[in-house]
């Protein structure tokens, strides 16, 4: 049952579904950012070092609000790391070795996905006329 009187079952079951969705997209793209912040090299090292830095903690910063979101819509969220990988739409990236502009095309990409699915969700959450996630 949520715990916001005026959604329903359905409501919160697809809010909720679509928000951990969401979160396990954004922690899959935080650690990818941190693979690559880990292993970046070249001569503009320092600088891609510092900006991939900077934007996984930017994606660390979303992941509380949107569970702690799901949880006061009375739905479930993340519980590991299986579960996050299980539900993750962000595809890996394992390889040893990535040029480092390889990186930022590759994360680049995934931040416009990420963009998308964000729009979609916003869409799910006007579906069931719930304002405040969609402004969350």
């Amino acid at each position: 049952m949520s715990f916001l009187a005026d959604l329903t079952q359905a409501a919160t079951r697809d809010v909720s579904g679509t928000m951990n969705e969401i979160l396990a997209d954004v922690f899959a793209l935080y650690l990818k950012t941190k693979n690559f912040h880990w292993h970046m090299s070249g001569p503009h090292f320092r600088d891609y070092h510092l900006l991939l830095d900077e934007h996984a903690e930017q994606l660390l910063a979303m992941t509380d609000p949107i569970a702690e979101r799901v949880r006061k819509l009375g739905g479930l969220t993340m519980r590991s790391i299986g579960h996050i990988a299980s539900t993750q739409r962000v595809l890996d990236n394992d390889a040893e070795y990535v040029e480092p502009l390889d990186m930022l095309a590759e994360l680049a990409d995934d931040n416009q996905t990420l963009a998308a699915r964000l729009r979609e969700a916003h869409n799910v959450c006007d579906e069931h006329r719930d304002v405040a996630t969609a402004r969350a």
